[in-house]
C-alpha cells in the first residue's frame, strides 16, 4: 500500500497523519510565521498553546511523532528494560527496540472482542500490568506508555478512570509514565460522552485532567493538531529531562525553537491544537465514524465496535476465516479495496507487527485489522457510500479471496517496504 502512488488512489485512507486539511485561520497563520533561526515568534505562539492546554511546563516542538519518541526514550529507557503499553503502534514498538528496550503490550481483555461493544476498549489491564512489573521487576521496568486513543486496538477510547490507575501503579513503583499523545483530543470527547464524571466539563478542562498524571507525552501533531507536520514532547516539571531533550534535539531536529520545523508550521500547528479541540467540530468527526460503522454494520460486515475516533477497523478474520496470520488476512483486505474501488488503506495486524526480533518468527497479533483511517476535513459522505459498497462487494466473494507470502523485507518496520506476492 505504501508503494503506491498518491495519483493512483482514489480514496486514500491509509492513515489520518498529515492527511488533514487545514483551516483558513491556518493559512493565514502560514503566512505569518515567524522563519528566525531561533526565538521566532512563532515558536513562542505554539509555547503558550501547549502550555495552556497540557499544563505542562516545557514544551519541545519536533518534526513529527516518531521523532519526539527518537529524542526521548532512549533517555528514559537503559538497554534490555521493558517497556509497557496500553498497545503499542508500529513506530513506538520500533523506537523502544532502537532504544535497547523490549516492548509489552498490555490492552484490556474487551479489546479482543471485536464485536462485542465496550465503551473503553483502548484501556490497560491494570491487573497484568502490576503482574508484569513485579515478574520482571520493577527496575527492568523502564517506562510505562499509554497510548490514546489506543490506534492497534482500533482507534479506542482510554478512561479517565484507567489514566488514574495506571498512574498510581508507575508512582507506586516509581516507573516513568509517558501519553503517546496522536490523537488526544479526540480520547477526550469520548471521556466527556462516555464517563459519568465529565459529561459537564470542558474537552480543554478534560485534556488538562488528563495529562496531569503522566510524567511527559510524545505527540505526533500530524492528527488531533490537525497540520501536515509538527510533533511535539511535553515534560511535567522535570527540568533535568528538558535539558537532556534539548540536547538530543539540536542534534536530530535542529535547534530547539524550530525543532526541525519551518516558522510557518510551528504557527499553524499553535492554531490547530485549539482548533482540534473545538466541541463541534470533535462531534462532527465521530459522526462520521458513525455513519461509516452503522452502515458496515448493517451489512454484516464485522467491525471493532464501537467505531474508532480517527477511523473505522474491518475485522478481515471474520472477513477472511480461512486465510491464517502468517498470509495475512489485514493486508489481503486492504489489496482487495484498492482492486475493488481504488481505495487505500492499511493493515493493523501480523503484517504490521513483523518478525519478533529474537527468534525471527513472524509474530501473531492480537487482532487482523484493514483500518480505514479519515483524514479530518477531507471526505464527504458519498465518499463514505463508496466505501461501504465497496466492502459488501468484497464481502460477496470474500470465499474466493487467498493471503499472500513476503517475498522481501526490511529488518525492521517491515510492512512500510515489504514485497509480496499471492499464496497460488
Amino acid at each position: 500500500m505504501f508503494n503506491l502512488k498518491g495519483e493512483d488512489v482514489y480514496i486514500d485512507l491509509l492513515t489520518d497523519s498529515g492527511t488533514n486539511a487545514m483551516s483558513d485561520k491556518q493559512w493565514a497563520g502560514i503566512m505569518l510565521g515567524d522563519e528566525a533561526y531561533a526565538g521566532g515568534k512563532s515558536y513562542y505562539h505554539l509555547l503558550e498553546a501547549g502550555k495552556d492546554i497540557f499544563g505542562y511546563e516545557y514544551i519541545q516542538p519536533v518534526h513529527q511523532g516518531r521523532a519526539a519518541e527518537k529524542v526521548l526514550f532512549p533517555i528514559i529507557l537503559k538497554k534490555n528494560q521493558i517497556a509497557i503499553s496500553n498497545m503499542f503502534f508500529d513506530t513506538t514498538r520500533a523506537h523502544v527496540t532502537l532504544s535497547g528496550g523490549k516492548p509489552i503490550d498490555c490492552v484490556c481483555s474487551e479489546a479482543k472482542n471485536p464485536s462485542k461493544y465496550a465503551d473503553f476498549k483502548g484501556n490497560m489491564d491494570v491487573e497484568k500490568l502490576e503482574d508484569l512489573i513485579n515478574k520482571y521487576g520493577k527496575e527492568n521496568i523502564g517506562m510505562i506508555v499509554m497510548t490514546i486513543t489506543n490506534n492497534s486496538a482500533g482507534g479506542q477510547a482510554v478512561s479517565m478512570a484507567n489514566i488514574r490507575q495506571v498512574s498510581e501503579i508507575a508512582k507506586k513503583y516509581n516507573i516513568f509514565f509517558n501519553i503517546d499523545a496522536a490523537r488526544f483530543a479526540e480520547n477526550a470527547y469520548f471521556i466527556h460522552h462516555r464517563e459519568e464524571e465529565f459529561k459537564n466539563t470542558s474537552i480543554i478542562d478534560i485534556i488538562r485532567e488528563t495529562f496531569k498524571y503522566a510524567d511527559a507525552f510524545t505527540m505526533s501533531a500530524k492528527k488531533d493538531g490537525i497540520v501536515n507536520i509538527g510533533g511535539l514532547i511535553g515534560i511535567k516539571t522535570n527540568t533535568d529531562l528538558y535539558q537532556d531533550v534539548k540536547e538530543k534535539c539540536i542534534s536530530y531536529e535542529g535547534f530547539i525553537t524550530y525543532g526541525g520545523l519551518a516558522g510557518r508550521d510551528l504557527e499553524a500547528l499553535a492554531i490547530g491544537l485549539y482548533e482540534g479541540i473545538d466541541e463541534q467540530y470533535l462531534e462532527y468527526r465521530n459522526a462520521q465514524m458513525e455513519y461509516l460503522a452503522s452502515n458496515l454494520m448493517e451489512a454484516d460486515i464485522a467491525i471493532q465496535n464501537p467505531a474508532g475516533g480517527h477511523g473505522v477497523y474491518v475485522d478481515a478474520n471474520a472477513m477472511f476465516p480461512h486465510i491464517p496470520y502468517y498470509e495475512f488476512p489485514g493486508h489481503t483486505l486492504c489489496i482487495e479495496l484498492y482492486k475493488e474501488a481504488g481505495i487505500r488503506t492499511c493493515d493493523i495486524g501480523s503484517f504490521m507487527l513483523g518478525n519478533d526480533p529474537d527468534t525471527g518468527e513472524q509474530i501473531k497479533s492480537e487482532f487482523e485489522f484493514c483500518r480505514l483511517a479519515i483524514p479530518r476535513r477531507v471526505y464527504t459522505q458519498s465518499h463514505f457510500d463508496v466505501i461501504i459498497q465497496a466492502l459488501i462487494n468484497i464481502k460477496k466473494r470474500a470465499h474466493d479471496v487467498k493471503g499472500y507470502k513476503i517475498t522481501w523485507e526490511p529488518k525492521i518496520l517491515c510492512h512500510f517496504q515489504a514485497h509480496l506476492e499471492p499464496i497460488k
